[in-house]
């Protein structure tokens, strides 16, 4: 039976031998500190967010593949070669991997065996642009194995974690936070994909970097400098993100949004992914179903082409930590499609589907764009009664703020604004985020807030007022929408011609899973300083990647509201 395994797993021509077994993968091995929720340091059992240990190690399986798809995609491009599906399948690897996602032991094996295939692939591009086989050492990760049982893969994926004594810790942090951060901006490239927008430069920078790891020679200043590409490219695919949604939904523009109900049928989205429910919005129209945003699709509100449409009816609930006590009381079907989901609850696990990539055990997936199972199940279910409630303002995009710009710079020169508070970022739910309630209700009545992400949940249903017709509280949108936040700050510093650091603008975020760390190094690479991050910090970051930190970028941790706004206001 050993040598059956081995066979199936491609070992015995000199790859590693698994040594765990597929019981002890579900009970021992697992390690995984790549969110704000980890426990201890590094969840080791089970995981905060509900990932299973063999679903951790075949996460862990799928990231080693890809490091040798890269390894050989990177070596194939330096001479020419390349292969979309293969650039295209790294997406969807590294997308798979982040917080949320995929929970399917079953369909991360899946990809695994796909990207066993990808690397063979792979070395077939480069030895054909090379003209025969690699002349040098060819890494482990970049050996070819057979497709294995699930429970197999687990075991050798166990082997394949994050911890590895044999690498600096220091190096070994800083690959990690380049590693995150590629996940982070794999999952905006995912969305601009689906619309039908992609980037050469994006991939190209995937097989570097990941190939990088594998590299022995690289030494601690190597890491770091792909941490902060890591960022420049994460810029480039926010650009392409905006790009691929206001060329297809039109350019947001502040909108009221109803947290009421409407008399009907009802479906729930919670997610990122707009052109999905643009197509659930164009197969439910007529049918008397009324959709709802959750979470992250809040901002979708603002989008023209999606605001045409009369059954987009308002926001259900809050953030995604709060679905498992929300989400009962949504008489509907109810729909992922990005990295939001969690345990689901017995009392709506029947009326819960999944899209894409995002993956939950025994919940129904929708794969393609034929939404009628959903449409089907929201029609069987009693829907809302009529009952109106508050309305809240999205839509305040780049493209909305600076159409005020001058209005905004007049505020400013005339003492009117005196300061400008960025609040926003991932919300979760560890103690702790009581602290950004605490801040934005507490920022001045002069002071205006700009917010983005689900850390708005928050406080953006508090009442703010205005200044001289101005909202002090301007939502810009979804996580990716950093790009917009960016493009406003980089007008007003040019306004007042100094740089971003010299204005009077404070950057004050939360954190949970990668994508708010490819964020984080975007503003890095753009030489942002003085940021304040909570409500901990990545138990990934060793003291001296964080004493790096602090003293190029003068990030510190969040202290009380009342002590960080009298630090930062004077």
């Amino acid at each position: 039976m050993k040598n059956k395994i081995m066979n199936w797993l491609g070992l015995a021509k000199g790859t590693t031998t698994p040594n765990t077994t597929a019981k002890e993968v579900t009970m021992e091995n697992m390690f995984c500190y790549q969110c704000e929720q980890a426990a201890n340091g590094g969840c080791s059992k089970v995981g905060v967010c509900g990932k299973q240990p063999d679903v951790a190690a075949l996460q862990d399986l799928l990231v080693y593949t890809m490091k040798g798809i890269a390894f050989w995609a990177d070596k194939a491009r330096a001479k020419g070669a390349k292969n979309t599906d293969i650039d295209r399948f790294m997406l969807d690897g590294l997308f798979t991997t982040v917080t949320n996602v995929d929970f399917s032991a079953e369909e991360i094996a899946k990809l695994v065996r796909k990207g066993a295939e990808k690397r063979t692939q792979a070395q077939a591009l480069f030895e054909q642009a090379n003209g025969g086989a690699f002349a040098g050492e060819v890494p482990e990760a970049a050996k070819p194995f057979a497709a294995a049982s699930t429970a197999e893969l687990a075991a050798l994926g166990a082997q394949h974690g994050v911890k590895d004594p044999s690498i600096d810790p220091d190096v070994k942090s800083v690959q990690e936070i380049l590693i995150y951060g590629m996940k982070g901006y794999a999952a905006y490239a995912h969305h601009a994909l689906v619309i039908g927008l992609e980037n050469e430069e994006i991939y190209a920078f995937t097989h570097k970097a990941l190939s990088a790891t594998l590299d022995k020679s690289l030494g601690l200043m190597d890491f770091v400098n792909l941490a902060m590409e890591c960022g420049r490219i994460n810029l480039v695919t926010m650009q392409l993100l905006d790009k691929a949604n206001t060329d297809s939904f039109g350019h947001p523009v502040p909108t009221p949004v109803q947290l009421g109900t409407k008399a009907g049928k009802a479906i729930l989205v919670s997610g990122h992914d707009l052109r999905m429910l643009e197509e659930l919005l164009k197969q439910t129209e007529g049918k008397g179903i009324n959709i709802y945003t959750h979470g992250e699709m809040l901002p979708a509100h603002g989008y023209p082409v999606l605001k045409k449409y009369a059954h987009l009816a308002g926001n259900f609930g809050g953030a995604w930590q709060d679905q498992a006590k929300e989400f009962v009381n949504f008489p509907g079907a109810i729909i992922f499609n990005t990295n939001c989901i969690q345990r689901p609850a017995e009392s709506y696990k029947d009326r819960l589907f999944t899209w894409g990539l995002v993956q939950w055990p025994d919940v129904k997936n929708i794969d393609g764009w034929d939404f009628s199972p959903v449409i089907d199940k929201a029609l069987s279910l009693p829907g809302f009664a009529e009952n109106p409630g508050k309305e809240i303002l999205t839509g305040f995009g780049h493209n909305a703020v600076l159409g005020v710009a001058p209005q905004v710079i007049d505020a400013v020169k005339s003492g009117a604004i005196r300061h400008f508070f960025l609040i926003g970022g991932c919300d979760g739910a560890k103690s702790g985020r009581n602290y950004y309630t605490e801040f934005a209700e507490n920022v001045p009545a002069d002071c205006v807030i700009l917010t983005l992400a689900c850390g708005k949940y928050r406080f953006n249903k508090l009442d703010f007022g205005d200044i001289g017709g101005i909202p002090r509280l301007l939502d810009v949108g979804q996580c990716n929408d950093a790009y917009s936040a960016i493009q406003i700050a980089v007008a007003l510093a040019g306004a007042f011609n100094c740089g971003v650091n010299d204005l009077p603008l404070s950057m004050i975020l939360s954190w949970y899973e990668q994508k708010a760390v490819a964020i984080l190094l975007t503003l890095l690479h753009l030489g942002i300083k003085n940021i304040k991050l909570g409500p901990s910090l990545p138990a990934f970051i060793t003291p001296n990647v964080l004493n790096f930190l602090v003293e190029n970028f003068n990030i510190a941790p969040i202290g009380t509201a009342e002590g960080d706004l009298k630090q930062i206001l004077g």
